[in-house]
């Protein structure tokens, strides 16, 4: 005699499959947040290195990097 699944272990595995689901469409929402986020900062980013006080600031950090190196080579001469 052929035994035949219980209505239990039915809908067990169904609960199981939309549980599936819906943590399959939770990831997605979660990637795709995350990859607009990661596109806004970049955007913001490029926006503030292409103003006049990115340019300055870039200017500024190259200036004090130039002066850190000359000091360190003088503390070794």
């Amino acid at each position: 005699m052929a035994v035949t699944p219980s209505k239990d272990y039915k809908r067990r595995e169904r609960e199981q499959r939309k549980l599936d689901k819906r943590m399959a469409r939770d990831a997605a929402k979660e990637q795709e947040l995350a990859a607009q986020q990661a596109a806004a900062h970049a955007a913001a980013e490029e926006a503030f290195h292409s103003s006049e006080e990115g340019i300055q600031a870039k200017q500024e950090a190259e200036f004090e990097a130039e002066l850190e190196a000359e000091r360190r080579s003088q503390m070794v001469a």
